[in-house]
């Protein structure tokens, strides 16, 4: 099961402005650093706890359908079903039916079942699962716990910025990134 990003956010959940406010910087001096390790810090917390912060285009991969029938979608939340494509033993695609489906897109993992999906003739990846996913287009679509998360790890990148190159972030996690993300995080055994 492997997931990839169709089309990223077109925005992130902080804002230039917010992380500038909140460092006291009045300058445009580093904007591209502090843009860049906005995203950075993103990038980590989705990792992190299997979120997507802003809406996105996703692809599920699968090899074949489950045997409970109920696909699990690791990423969330989960917005739409975009397409769901099989591939025939020729390599063919064929769309399948999204009629009647249904979708759990809140839960932790989502869960998707599909009315009479076709068989896939391809052993690795012959099921691809297009969906939307993510808290919507608005910063403040995204819980205020993790935008705090963000924020005091963009801060506490910044501070080393001199030290570690942006491309080796994040260098360090701030004190309390831990427990303000802990509830959003999924843990296995």
């Amino acid at each position: 099961m492997t997931t990839t990003i169709l089309t990223p956010p077109t925005v992130e959940p902080l804002t230039l402005a917010d992380i500038k406010a909140q460092l006291k910087i009045d300058t445009n001096d580093e904007d591209d650093l502090l843009t860049a390790l906005i995203t950075t810090a993103r990038l980590h917390l989705e990792a992190e706890t299997g979120l997507c912060l802003m809406t996105q285009k996703l692809r599920l991969y699968l090899d074949d359908w489950p045997n409970s029938e109920v696909i699990q979608i690791a990423k969330g939340p989960v917005q739409t079903i975009d397409a769901v494509t099989v591939y025939d033993e020729n390599g063919a695609p064929v769309q399948a039916s999204l009629q009647d489906h249904l979708l759990d897109g809140q839960a932790r993992p989502a869960r998707l079942w599909l009315r009479n999906p076709p068989l896939p003739g391809r052993p690795i990846n012959g099921i691809e699962i297009d969906f939307t996913a993510g808290f919507g287009d608005a910063a403040t679509n995204v819980p205020d716990t993790l935008r705090r998360a963000l924020s005091l790890h963009v801060a506490a990148m910044y501070a080393y910025r001199g030290v570690v190159a942006p491309a080796d972030q994040p260098a360090a996690l701030p004190l309390g990134y831990e427990r303000l993300i802990a509830p959003f995080c999924r843990r296995s055994l």
